[in-house]
């Protein structure tokens, strides 16, 4: 609760005010952050929190004004290949991770769910959160590392479409990102071999490289080289979050680190992770819908002219 009204509001607010928002965990296995992001419950994480905020104020204003279209779409990032968690099929197949030109990075043909309630999002995430992959409790993931649910990046994105009956206010949209990265441990600590090695080969190359871009675009922000190469498209995960890391977003990083002297270097590490992070420069702008722009620029036009005659 804590962690939501430091964090949560401000995100929420932005969302509303067309702008597009990120909320990313990083640490390693059991620091907290999978319960920070989607909580127990008892105690519900962030996900939830801001689900439940982000209808309750839809339903808020719609008694105003305003009428909102959301969607939600859920996805995870397993050894490099992006799967779809909200696929009715149940299908594993991976799917392409590919840019537009104005509006950036995106998963095709990732289902995007249109939702109207708090309890239809909420039944959605948690059906997702189970996953194939079964239950996991703490103390399998205490034990053995290895043993326990592979390590993947989940990702769960909600687009908001904001419209008045106001002229001139026209329509916005924004896409709020929760992101809950997945252990940062070295493999050595992980007790991994075979097949659960090569993931964490996996896991660790795209935070290695997540790790890449925030130096590059610390570095730019701090004037040393604004020419330096940020390597997105080295990794699907820092390519699909090319907007959230010195792009068009408000973007918030949540670090969680183990109380364990044993962890030191693990902890150690995330800290310089944050400490990057925050010397990063966003350039986030209102997302208005083209098209609605361009009909409320030629309504102007026409009252101008009428106003003329």
């Amino acid at each position: 609760e804590v962690v939501f009204h430091a964090l949560g509001d401000g995100i929420l607010d932005n969302a509303f005010q067309g702008y597009n928002a990120c909320i990313f965990a990083y640490g390693q296995t059991g620091s907290g952050k999978s319960y920070s992001m989607m909580g127990s419950a008892e105690q519900p994480g962030l996900t939830p929190r801001l689900c439940g905020a982000l209808f309750e104020r839809v339903s808020r204003l719609s008694r105003d004004d305003h009428s909102f279209k959301v969607e939600v779409s859920y996805m995870e990032i397993y050894n490099e290949k992006v799967r779809d968690l909200l696929d009715p099929k149940g299908g594993r197949q991976s799917l392409k991770v590919r840019e537009h030109k104005l509006l950036g990075p995106y998963v095709d043909g990732l289902s995007q769910l249109a939702v109207r309630t708090f309890q239809v999002t909420s039944r959605e995430l948690a059906s997702c959160n189970q996953g194939w992959w079964g239950e996991l409790t703490l103390t399998q993931t205490l034990t053995d590392l290895a043993s326990g649910r592979p390590r993947t990046h989940w990702c769960s994105c909600t687009n908001t479409c904001t419209q008045t009956t106001r002229r001139t206010s026209g329509e916005k949209v924004s896409r709020l990102s929760l992101v809950d990265l997945a252990g940062s441990e070295r493999a050595s600590k992980t007790g991994a071999a075979g097949d659960r090695l090569k993931e964490g080969s996996n896991i660790n190359k795209s935070l290695s490289t997540l790790g890449l871009v925030i130096s590059a675009l610390a570095d730019q922000a701090a004037g040393k080289n604004k020419n330096k190469f940020v390597p997105y498209r080295d990794s699907a995960l820092t390519w699909l979050l090319k907007d959230n890391l010195g792009g068009n977003s408000r973007t918030a990083m949540v670090a969680t680190v183990s109380p364990a002297a044993d962890n030191y270097e693990e902890t150690l590490s995330t800290l310089r992770y944050a400490d990057r992070a925050k010397r990063i420069v966003n350039h986030a702008v209102v997302n208005e819908d083209p098209n609605a722009r361009i009909i409320r620029e030629l309504r102007d036009e026409v009252d101008k002219l009428r106003s003329q005659l």
